[in-house]
C-alpha cells in the first residue's frame, strides 16, 4: 500500500473526520522540566483544561452529537480523576498519551516501557478503560514504539504524518504484524496557534480563532475531495477558551453539515480501518 492509496469509507461516505483532544493539563510542561511546578502561573494556564476546558468542550460535542478521542496523560487521569470519568461518562473513547507527557524518543527502551504500562495502568484505575489507542506525547515516536503497543494489544497510533488516510503499519520493517496508523498533521494542531508560555512554548504570536478556523477549514476541504481522513487536534487549556471554542462548534457544524463525511472517533475510524484486511506496509529508519 503506498501513502496516497484511497480508502473505503463506510456506507459510501467520500471522506471522515474526527474531533480529538489532547488532555495534557500540566503533564505537558513538568515532564523534564519538573521546576515548572515552582510556577503558579504556569499551572493555571494548564489547569484551565480540566477545570474550565473540558466541561466546555464536552457541552460543544453533546449539542453536535459528536463522539470523539480524548488523549490521557496518566498523570491528568490521577490528578483530575473526575473529569476523566466525566470524559468516559459522555461516551467518549479515552486513549493513551504516556503519563507524565515523556517523549518517546528521548528515552530508552526501558523508560517507554514503564511509561505506557504506568499510564494503562492509572487510565484502568480511574476510568475502568484499557485504551486501544495510542498518540505519542510531544507527537514523536520512536522507533521503538509500535512494537510496544502492539505487544500491549492497541488497535491504532495516531503519531505520525505520511499520508492522508490511516494505514496498516508494519511493527518492524518487513513484519506482517501491524498496528492501524492514522496520521495527524502540524497544520490540525491548536498549539501552533495559540500556545504560548513565556520561557516555555510559542513566539508571543497568538492566533484569532478565525485564523485558525479558516487554516482548519482549508485542510477539511482538501481532505474531503481526496477521499481522506481529517485529524484535528485541540488541547482543553487552549480551545477550551471562551472565544476559540466559539469558533470550533461553528467548525463542527460545519463539518457535520458537510454531505459524505463520516464524522467519528478514532476508535471507530481504526476499527473500520482494519476490516479493510490492508496489506501491512513498513517505514524503514533511514541510515546515514
Amino acid at each position: 500500500m503506498r501513502a496516497a492509496d484511497p480508502i473505503r469509507w463506510p456506507d459510501g461516505k467520500q471522506s471522515a473526520a474526527a474531533f480529538t483532544f489532547d488532555v495534557d493539563a500540566e503533564s505537558a510542561v513538568l515532564w523534564n522540566a519538573p521546576e515548572n511546578a515552582g510556577r503558579m502561573s504556569v499551572m493555571s494556564h494548564q489547569a484551565y483544561g480540566p477545570l474550565v476546558g473540558v466541561p466546555r468542550l464536552l457541552t460543544l460535542l453533546d449539542h453536535h452529537q459528536i463522539r470523539s478521542t480524548f488523549f490521557v496523560p496518566g498523570y491528568t487521569a490521577h490528578r483530575y480523576p473526575g473529569i476523566v470519568r466525566d470524559i468516559a461518562r459522555a461516551g467518549h473513547e479515552i486513549a493513551h498519551h504516556g503519563y507524565l507527557h515523556e517523549q518517546p524518543s528521548a528515552i530508552d527502551l526501558a523508560g517507554q516501557i514503564a511509561n505506557l504500562d504506568r499510564g494503562l495502568e492509572a487510565l484502568a484505575e480511574v476510568a475502568g478503560v484499557r485504551p486501544v489507542g495510542y498518540r505519542a506525547p510531544m507527537w514523536d515516536l520512536s522507533w521503538e514504539t509500535p512494537a510496544l503497543l502492539a505487544e500491549r494489544g492497541f488497535l491504532y497510533d495516531s503519531s505520525l504524518m505520511d499520508a492522508d488516510v490511516p494505514y496498516e503499519l508494519s511493527i518492524l520493517p518487513g513484519s506482517e504484524k501491524s498496528i492501524v496508523e492514522i496520521p495527524i498533521q502540524w497544520a490540525l494542531d491548536d498549539w501552533e496557534q495559540y500556545c504560548f508560555l513565556p520561557d516555555i512554548s510559542g513566539s508571543g504570536l497568538i492566533e484569532t480563532p478565525a485564523k485558525a478556523r479558516a487554516l482548519w477549514t482549508s485542510e477539511f476541504e482538501g481532505l474531503h475531495e481526496e477521499g481522506g481522513c481529517w485529524v484535528l487536534t485541540n488541547h482543553p487549556f487552549l480551545s477550551g477558551r471562551p472565544g476559540r471554542a466559539k469558533h470550533l462548534g461553528e467548525l463542527m457544524a460545519d463539518v457535520m453539515a458537510t454531505k459524505g463525511v463520516w464524522v467519528a472517533s478514532l476508535e471507530e475510524i481504526a476499527t473500520h480501518t482494519r476490516s479493510l484486511d490492508l496489506a501491512p506496509r513498513s517505514i524503514v529508519r533511514p541510515e546515514l
